[in-house]
C-alpha cells in the first residue's frame, strides 16, 4: 500500500531496441530503469515506479505525473520520439514544483534543453576509460556521505564545454583518463521545481550498480523532492488589497 509520506519517484527510460541489445542486457537484464528503481526502493523514504517510452501516453500521463514527486529521466537514442506534448507536460510539472533528475544522455532531451534554455552540447568519446569524480561542493545535500573523490573504472567520456547556463551549484566535476574534464553534477532551480543533472551512466557500463553512484542518486531524490506544489500557472487578474483612490 502506498504511503503518502514517501517520496514518490518515477524512473523514466526510453528503453528502445538499443537498450535491448546483448551488450546492454548483460549489464541491465531488466533495463537500467528497473535497476535504478530497485536501489531507490531499498530506501525507507522512497517509493519508486518505472515508466518507458512505449507505455501508454509515453509513460508520462497526467495520472502518472500526479503521482510523481521526483521524475528521473534517462534518454539517449530516441529523444525525437518523445512528443512535444509529453515534454511540455513534464516541463509544466517542474515549474509547478516537481523535482527532476536528468541522467547521462538526457542532456539532449527535450525537457532538459527547454527547461535550461540551452543546447546541452558537449564532446564525447566511448572508450571505456577510467573517470575520477570529484566532490566540488561537499556541503551540498546531494554530496552527503560522498567521499572527496571516487573512481568509476569504465565510463563514456563527456567533456567541456557543456552547453548549459550557469548552474545554481556545481556539486561534482569529473576527470577522465584521456584528459578531459566535465561538470558532471549540476543543480538548477526552475520556478518551484529543482533540477539535477548527473553525467555517469552509459548503458553498457555497470555504473548504476556502483554503490557511490547509487548514493548520489538517492541523495538527489531527497534534495529534489517538492518544497511546494502549485496548480496550473496562469496570469490572473486580481483585485487590489488596499483601497485605491
Amino acid at each position: 500500500m502506498s504511503n503518502d509520506n514517501l517520496i514518490k519517484v518515477t524512473v523514466w527510460n526510453e528503453y528502445g531496441d538499443a537498450q535491448k541489445a546483448p551488450a546492454v542486457t548483460r549489464v541491465y537484464p531488466q533495463g537500467l530503469h528497473e535497476t535504478i528503481a530497485g536501489f531507490l526502493n531499498k530506501d525507507p523514504e522512497i517509493e519508486a515506479q518505472t515508466a518507458v517510452l512505449e507505455d501508454r501516453e509515453q509513460g508520462l500521463s497526467e495520472a502518472v505525473l500526479d503521482n510523481t514527486d521526483v521524475l528521473i529521466w534517462w534518454g539517449h537514442v530516441y529523444h525525437d520520439k518523445v512528443e512535444d506534448k509529453t515534454a511540455q507536460q513534464v516541463i509544466d510539472r517542474v515549474h509547478r514544483g516537481m523535482g527532476i533528475i536528468f541522467l547521462h544522455s538526457a542532456h539532449k532531451s527535450k525537457p532538459f534543453m527547454s527547461l535550461l534554455g540551452a543546447s546541452g552540447r558537449l564532446c564525447w568519446r566511448e572508450a571505456n576509460e577510467k573517470t575520477r569524480v570529484w566532490t566540488a561542493a561537499p556541503g551540498h545535500p546531494i554530496a552527503a556521505g560522498i567521499p572527496e573523490n571516487f573512481v568509476i573504472d569504465h565510463e563514456e567520456m563527456y567533456g567541456e564545454p557543456f552547453g548549459i547556463p550557469q548552474p545554481q551549484c556545481t556539486v561534482f566535476i569529473s576527470w577522465f583518463q584521456g584528459g578531459n574534464v566535465f561538470r558532471s553534477g549540476v543543480t538548477f532551480q526552475k520556478e518551484y521545481g529543482r533540477a539535477f543533472y548527473f553525467q555517469p551512466g552509459h548503458e553498457t557500463n555497470p555504473t548504476y550498480h556502483h554503490e557511490i553512484v547509487q548514493r548520489v542518486i538517492v541523495n538527489a531524490v531527497k534534495w529534489a523532492k517538492p518544497v511546494i506544489k502549485v496548480g496550473p500557472l496562469n496570469c490572473p487578474n486580481v483585485q487590489s488589497l488596499e483601497k485605491l483612490e
